[in-house]
């Protein structure tokens, strides 16, 4: 949706397919980082996205064998606004249409899903699409697979996908706030149990986390069973946890970190999670799409606009955002080596990390993995301007 807000700015004529009626769904990425505020406030466009319900996370804090400690501080960061703001994602995505729609050469049809790739002398020149009225065909210039990690492009593509493991998949619930509850984002690590709470405002968002594929034993198990692990991690007394009374409350993200050795070919380019997944660790994978479609926009937007966009500029834009994600994805699956893997293994007493000790003593130290998470490793900027 960002890339076709930019691309359309600068006179790029674009299609957005979006395959349900609606973005009303539980996408669980609901955390705008600086970053991506600061690519509002380039567009101009921050003012008026903070109208819109949201919280602010100027801290993150962990509860490791029930030591609290505080770990990241946004606050010092050189950005209009120092926090991550929790937006749910279909208001964020909502206010982009708003946005883009705006510009003549944007077009968003909804209800229309992309099912198949043309392809012609070697080189995509559009897609398939299936829409309200039956199966259509789009010819473009460039088609953009950002449809996930489960990506229809890209595998239709034949891109091949480097897969690095995990070992946890998450519960994602919600339990209500009350007065008194305290307002902070925590991640609460016990002996076998690893649980993150987020403030919401009208609500708390739970992420329960689980061995990878240990989800249909705990179902087995039952609700009440559940409520008793979510009890252990957490200050949630028996009433509030009654809430939950069935596992259809109970939503299930399966945990993956994926990239592409290639993220083009002829015609096509994958962006986001439909070229490299993310861990939920920190909540970088949207705002690291958000970063690739800020790229993608300042490398292709000139050529799109002549006609002249050749393989090497599709190149340029992995080239430009590989090594952040590659760095990136080293930190994810080191704080799984050395934190998760342990705390879920539950074969001994936990201990406070030296690593998580240091952050929590010393606040200057805060201020480091604040920049990797709330900025990333090389921040994008608009770069291009809007069309005249």
């Amino acid at each position: 949706m960002l890339l076709g807000l930019l691309l359309a700015r600068a006179g790029v004529s674009v299609c957005v397919l979006e395959k349900h009626a609606d973005f009303l769904r539980d996408f669980r990425g609901d955390t705008i980082h600086p970053s991506t505020l600061e690519v509002m406030h380039e567009l101009g466009l921050l003012e008026e996205l903070l109208t819109l319900p949201h919280q602010k996370a100027y801290t993150i804090s962990g509860v490791v064998a029930g030591e609290k400690l505080t770990l990241v501080d946004f606050s010092h960061l050189p950005v209009h606004c120092p926090y991550i703001a929790m937006m749910p994602q279909w208001d964020f995505l909502n206010f982009l249409a708003r946005k883009a729609e705006a510009y003549p050469g944007f077009h968003l049809r909804m209800r229309t899903e992309a099912i198949g790739l043309m392809e012609e002398a070697g080189r995509v020149i559009g897609l398939r699409a299936q829409g309200p009225d039956g199966v259509f065909d789009i010819h473009a210039s460039l088609v953009v697979g950002a449809d996930g990690r489960h990506s229809t492009m890209r595998a239709q593509a034949g891109l091949i996908v480097d897969t690095f493991g995990a070992p946890m998949d998450v519960f994602w619930f919600a339990l209500s706030r009350r007065d008194g509850d305290p307002h902070e984002t925590t991640g609460r690590f016990e002996t076998g149990r690893i649980m993150a709470q987020i403030d919401r405002g009208t609500h708390w968002q739970c992420g329960y986390v689980i061995a990878k594929g240990s989800a249909d034993v705990l179902r087995a198990q039952g609700i009440e069973a559940f409520r008793a692990a979510v009890a252990a991690v957490s200050e949630f007394d028996r009433e509030r946890l009654a809430e939950l009374q069935s596992f259809d409350q109970i939503k299930l993200l399966s945990v993956g970190i994926d990239r592409l050795k290639q993220w083009w070919i002829p015609g096509l380019l994958c962006i986001g999670d439909a070229a490299h997944a993310m861990s939920p660790a920190g909540g970088v994978g949207i705002n690291l799409a958000v970063q690739d479609a800020v790229a993608a926009a300042n490398i292709l937007a000139a050529p799109l606009r002549s006609g002249t966009l050749a393989d090497a500029d599709l190149r340029k834009v992995q080239a430009r955002r590989e090594w952040p994600v590659k760095v990136t994805q080293r930190i994810q699956l080191a704080i799984q080596d050395s934190i998760i893997t342990s705390a879920l293994r539950g074969d001994g007493p936990l201990h406070v990390p030296v690593a998580l000790q240091a952050l929590a003593r010393f606040a200057f130290l805060r201020r480091i993995p604040a920049r990797v998470i709330g900025m990333g490793v090389r921040p994008e900027h608009v770069r291009i301007a809007a069309a005249a």
